[in-house]
């Protein structure tokens, strides 16, 4: 499949640039009740969680700090896949269809690819590719 090889920088910059927005789409439900009426109390760990969403998600889809931001929303997504849905637990829980957090840890994961290629394309970051 070498003819879709030179499509390689332009199908990362679509991935990079959906996943950082789906990402802070979860991140305005939490932090601004965008089609939600779930608003996590300020400053707690959720309200954290939700603002780095929020603002690594656009971060990631604007191509700006992606290394960074995109570092910061891997682990946030690496925590709550461990804290929230895995939880220590062996068994059947320790498999993400299990527990429900296939979404965070495809997302850690993810976001550990975007923080290890960075912008490339389509974003704000001046070494960057047209």
């Amino acid at each position: 499949m070498k003819i879709l090889e030179k499509f390689s920088d332009h199908a990362y910059a679509l991935m990079r640039i959906m996943t950082g927005f789906m990402f802070s789409f979860h991140g305005g439900q939490k932090i601004l009740g965008v089609l939600s009426d779930f608003r996590p109390a300020f400053g707690s760990q959720i309200w954290f969680g939700g603002m780095i969403e929020l603002l690594g998600g656009l971060a990631v889809m604007l191509g700006f700090r992606t290394r960074w931001a995109a570092f910061f929303s891997s682990g946030t997504m690496a925590v709550a896949y461990i804290q929230f849905h895995w939880k220590f637990q062996l068994g059947a829980q320790f498999f993400p269809a299990i527990n429900q957090g296939e979404l965070a840890a495809l997302y850690s994961l993810v976001f550990l690819l975007i923080a290890c290629r960075g912008g490339v394309r389509w974003s704000l970051e001046k070494n960057r590719k047209s």
